[in-house]
This record gives C-alpha cells, sequence and structure tokens, in this order.
C-alpha cells in the first residue's frame, strides 16, 4: 500500500488511541512490525498548542517516515492552520479524525459527529488538502447510525477533494465500540472509491485480518484495542499476511524487555511523576496477556506505586521470577 511517496513496508497499522499511541508506544509498535503509525489527536485549537499536552503529543523528534499526524476538530480553516503547523514540526501525512466516539469530542461536533454534516466535511477536507503539500488522509466510522450509514457518500467526498487514503471503522458513532463490526459497508466503499481503503475494527488475530481483507478487498488493516498488551500482533499479522504461515509470540525474554524498556520510555519521556502514572495502564495490558497470573497484592502494588524506581522493579521482579519458573 502507498500513500502519497511513502510506501508501507506492510499492510497492518497502528491505530491513532487518544491516551494510548504516545511517542514511546508508537516506537513499541514499530519494533514489533507496524507498518505505519499514527500518532494521537492533536487538537486544532491555536490556543492549546503550549499546553503540556499537545506538546508531548507534538514531539515527533527523531520519529521515521512516514511521520503521520492526526488532527481533530470542526473548522476548515482552523484545521487547515493546524495542519500546516504539525507539518512544519515534522508531520509527513496527515490524518484527519473523523472517527472518534468519544462524547468530549462529539459534544463539540468533532470526530464521528462530523458525519452528519456532508457539506461541513467536504468543506474541511477540501481546506486541509490545499492547505497543505503533503498528502492528506481521513478516519471515519460507517455512518452516524445503523440506520444512517453514508459511509460511501464520506468516500466519494473525500476521493473528490483529493484524500490520500481513508481508514473506515466498521462501526458507526452510535454503536461506539459495541457489537461486531461490519465490513460490508467497507467492501462498498472499497468498490467506489480508486484511493486505498484501509479497515479497522475487531481486528484481534491473524485469521481475523485475513478474513476481513478478503471480504472488503481493502488494501490494509488497522489494528487498536487488540495489540495493547501484545504489540507483537503487528507482526503476526503482517507475516501471516504475506506468508499464510502463523509466527508465534516473541519469547519470555524478549517481551520481558519490551515490557520493561517500554516503561522505561514512558518514565524517561514525560518524568517520573507523570510517566509512573501513565505507565499503569500499559502494565495491566501486558499483565492480562502475561502467561503466568499475578496476585491482586502485588498487582496493586505495581500499579499504585507513585514512584517510578519502585513500579519498575516489582515489575522486573514478577517478570523475571516467573520467567524463570515458567522455563524450570
Amino acid at each position: 500500500m502507498q500513500i502519497g511517496p511513502y510506501q508501507l513496508v506492510n499492510p497492518v497499522i497502528a491505530a491513532p488511541m487518544a491516551g494510548v499511541t504516545d511517542k514511546p508506544y508508537r516506537q513499541v509498535c514499530r519494533d514489533h512490525g507496524a507498518g505505519m503509525v499514527v500518532s494521537e489527536m492533536i487538537t486544532s485549537q491555536s490556543g492549546l498548542r503550549d499546553s503540556a499536552k499537545t506538546k508531548f503529543r507534538s514531539d515527533l523528534d527523531g520519529e521515521p517516515e512516514p511521520v503521520v499526524v492526526q488532527i481533530v476538530g470542526t473548522e476548515p480553516d482552523e484545521l487547515a492552520s493546524a495542519a500546516q503547523f504539525n507539518v512544519a514540526n515534522g508531520a509527513q501525512i496527515i490524518d484527519i479524525n473523523m472517527g472518534c466516539p468519544a462524547k468530549k469530542v462529539c459534544k463539540k461536533a468533532a470526530g464521528s459527529a462530523l458525519l452528519a454534516n456532508e457539506q461541513l466535511v467536504s468543506e474541511i477536507l477540501t481546506r486541509v488538502v490545499e492547505a497543505v503539500d503533503v498528502p492528506v488522509t481521513v478516519k471515519i466510522r460507517t455512518g452516524i447510525a445503523p440506520d444512517r450509514r453514508n459511509a460511501v457518500t464520506i468516500g466519494r467526498i473525500a476521493e473528490q477533494a483529493g484524500i490520500s487514503a481513508i481508514t473506515i471503522h466498521g462501526r458507526t458513532k452510535a454503536c461506539k465500540f459495541d457489537g461486531q463490526a461490519e465490513y460490508d459497508t467497507i467492501a462498498e466503499v472499497k468498490q467506489q472509491l480508486s484511493i486505498p481503503v484501509v479497515l479497522n475494527g475487531d481486528i484481534a488475530s491473524p485469521e481475523a485480518a485475513r478474513i476481513a481483507l478478503k471480504h472488503t478487498q481493502a488494501d490494509a488493516v488497522m489494528i487498536g484495542r487488540a495489540a495493547q498488551g501484545q504489540p507483537w500482533l503487528y507482526r503476526q499479522v503482517a507475516d501471516y499476511l504475506t506468508t499464510g504461515q502463523h509466527t508465534t509470540a516473541p519469547d519470555l525474554e524478549t517481551r520481558v524487555k519490551t515490557i520493561l524498556n517500554h516503561v522505561n520510555a514512558v518514565h524517561e519521556f514525560y518524568g517520573p511523576g507523570m510517566g509512573v502514572r501513565l505507565a499503569r495502564k500499559h502494565i495491566k495490558w501486558y499483565l492480562a496477556h502475561w502467561p503466568v497470573s499475578i496476585d491482586d497484592q502485588a498487582r496493586r502494588a505495581i500499579t499504585t506505586t507513585d514512584n517510578a524506581a519502585q513500579q519498575r522493579n516489582l515489575l522486573a521482579q514478577f517478570l523475571t521470577f516467573s520467567q524463570l519458573n515458567l522455563a524450570a
């Protein structure tokens, strides 16, 4: 799959997830086989560019290409300005968020709420494409509600506006993350468009990716929640799509190094105070996929401490001890 001048090394993309796909996590995803990663959504409001949250999310220093930044907002000119700002900051592809179902985003008529206003969608996409000289992509859902699916119309609008690729989550805004993703709408969009189409939603295994791609004829898959705590899923899916053979998860030693290096990177990136808090969710996800269960007392000790060194040491002790027991 190609987006503008950028040829992806494989058709498996790490989804943008607010509060998750920060700089340390993006590196973990790359290390474990993601063909492309997308940043957390960055607000288009210029008045928030100096906020601590936006500064962390805008840190692109040293990232390998293609550097993909997702922006979110509702005003065409504001989004165009945000696209220009992020390109100047190192973004090589701009992605526009029209898929987030979160209440705090949709109540501002942003994210997937935009799908209800097709004229505004057209104005935003056209304005952003005209504002920058890098590829612009968009992430959407299949529509506002199951009885109001308009992804085909939005796809045509996107292609006409000059969008380079479109990602579609197989649920509507109203569905949030409930129920199963449906791929018939994505298949219909793919039939109607000439630009690359990426499918998203419920891709939790290599087999699921292969079945969904065959059904939709999409060009790539995007994986989000399923890779939390097991980032090697990206390589497993990519290898299976290429060879039809299953790649086993990394050995325990490699997994221990991945987990501890990730936690260290979070501590270093945010500083020990904020880092220890933000590392907790990643630790919980890793422990959920660890082959040995952890007792509640040890889990609480690891995930409630406010001391970065203690968090890492307690986690290392558990992982190393259980690794040795499994090897015995």
